[in-house]
């Protein structure tokens, strides 16, 4: 989340979300509204260039690299992924100096995309990743011993206490990062659920920060944070196994979400899918591609595992691209049954 993120966030899980900073972008437009030259079937992107945009997060350009490898093999010109911050990016492609953003946060960042066009400028349709959840945790040794479930209960300066990192006798939430929409929720949540004068904010670079309560778990020390997934964290630290996620007394966020589950449970943000976003005039004209947004779909726990290979030190570009071969091959039967469908529906 971020999950991750400008995550008006992760949003997310996970995203979290899902960034604050990103490289200029080029104002050079591509080829988003050209239509593929006829010839061979197996090549219906043959002669129309494909630019990526995506965060600066590298823990989301796995799912990515995934896409742009498969337009390749349909036969698009994809163009090196370009990194911008979420604002950013879907600006440039609803404007065609973009063609398609892999990691749209739906709800997170339903604002985002509808300031920037929404359906009248985007093409997106199906979900590439699903239930990718965010919230907070504490370690479920902590939990079981005090009892802990939900967040209401830092209200007992007692049990607030227990994650207290700095001595001031408040806990220490290892937060959001600032400029990430998670950001906007948890100071909303602090203010609606009373707990100001019980929970510290702390941010700071968010892998930085969650690598020293990582570091602090390991230590056998209580540990209070948010997260989201798909995100590296859950790999490391497991719910159910070494942290518990806590509960809210109630919906609360800026968008004024239900963010109850189906079991009742309220975990204080909602699930997201993260979505395919392309640019509309592009979709229109390149049927094919179109269907690949519309039917890929990777599961949530490939790329948890995926982005704990960046946690532990194959977080260069070529290292990525190597998870993204990898995992094409190792998924051959179900690629090429959506490779089958875009080309079928170029015809």
């Amino acid at each position: 989340m971020n999950l991750h993120f400008n995550r008006t966030l992760p949003a997310v899980l996970l995203t979290l979300a899902l960034a604050a900073c990103g490289q200029q972008q080029s104002t050079e437009k591509t080829a988003t509204a050209s239509a593929p030259a006829a010839g061979d079937q197996s090549q219906p992107g043959k002669g129309v260039s494909v630019q990526a945009l995506q965060s600066p997060l590298s823990e989301e350009s796995f799912q990515t690299l995934v896409v742009n490898s498969l337009l390749k093999e349909l036969g698009y010109d994809v163009k090196p992924v370009k990194e911008v911050d979420y604002s950013a990016a879907y600006t440039a492609v609803a404007n065609g100096d973009g063609t398609f953003l892999a990691v749209n946060w739906d709800p997170l960042h339903n604002e985002m995309y509808k300031n920037a066009g929404g359906d009248g400028k985007f093409y997106r349709a199906g979900n590439y990743i699903t239930g990718a959840a965010q919230g907070y945790l504490i370690d479920k040794k902590t939990a079981d011993q005090y009892k802990i479930t939900n967040i209401e209960q830092f209200k007992d300066p007692a049990i607030a206490k227990l994650f207290d990192t700095d001595g001031d006798g408040k806990a220490d939430l290892t937060g959001c990062q600032a400029g990430w929409g998670c950001e906007a929720a948890i100071e909303y949540q602090l203010d609606a659920y009373k707990l100001r004068d019980r929970i510290t904010h702390k941010q700071g670079q968010y892998a930085a920060i969650i690598s020293d309560t990582i570091a602090r778990y390991k230590e056998g020390k209580p540990v209070f944070y948010y997260t989201w997934t798909p995100y590296w964290v859950s790999g490391k630290l497991v719910p159910g196994k070494d942290v518990i996620w806590l509960q809210v007394p109630s919906s609360a966020n800026p968008e004024n979400q239900d963010t109850t589950a189906p079991d009742g449970k309220n975990y204080g943000f909602a699930v997201n899918n993260e979505r395919i976003v392309a640019n509309k005039a592009f979709a229109e004209a390149n049927p094919a591609a179109a269907k690949l947004f519309a039917v890929a779909q990777l599961p949530i726990a490939d790329v948890n595992a995926e982005n704990t290979l960046i946690s532990d030190g194959e977080n260069k570009p070529e290292q990525i691209q190597q998870h993204a071969d990898n995992w094409i091959k190792a998924n051959r039967a179900t690629v090429d049954k959506w490779l089958e469908e875009a080309r079928a529906a170029a015809k």
